[in-house]
């Protein structure tokens, strides 16, 4: 039962990851920016910003993330929607596929239903116990005709 639960497990947040990205993987479309620090306004510390163009066009979008360090100067893939370029994110495994707070509810998810299915497995009802100890099976011929 705990490799269905997995497997089942698995694919769903799969899919979920391959859906609900934003920008949308399928449609978006990928392509160069440089990483470069500016400083922010209300903390004073610098934050890396991702700089690139389409159409003629320049566009910087925020690309720091927890866990990821970025280097001043260097290229990276980002991913953004044609029909809006300012909607763009970094294309990297951490960040854009996986972010922090799916993974905490996805575990924290997966955790509570293990609870509760252990919960309901452990502690049958009296009706329950009381069906399980009257069950008898019924004998079924060999060959039915």
């Amino acid at each position: 039962m705990i490799k269905i639960t997995i497997i089942l497990y698995l694919t769903c947040f799969g899919l979920y990851l391959l859906f609900s990205r934003t920008p949308d993987f399928i449609d978006g479309e990928i392509t160069k920016a440089t990483i470069h620090y500016i400083k922010d306004s209300t903390t004073g510390k610098p934050e890396p910003f991702a700089f690139y163009k389409t159409d003629r066009k320049s566009y910087a979008v925020k690309a720091g993330y927890h866990f990821r360090s970025l280097k001043e100067g260097q290229q990276v893939d980002l991913i953004f929607e044609g029909a809006q370029p300012k909607q763009a994110a970094v294309y990297s495994w951490w960040g854009y596929w996986i972010t922090t707070g799916e993974v905490l509810f996805s575990i924290g998810l997966l955790v509570v239903m293990y609870y509760i299915a252990v919960s309901v497995t452990n502690n049958p009802t009296p009706e329950a116990v009381m069906e399980q100890l009257n069950y008898k099976p019924v004998k079924k011929r060999k060959y039915e005709t």
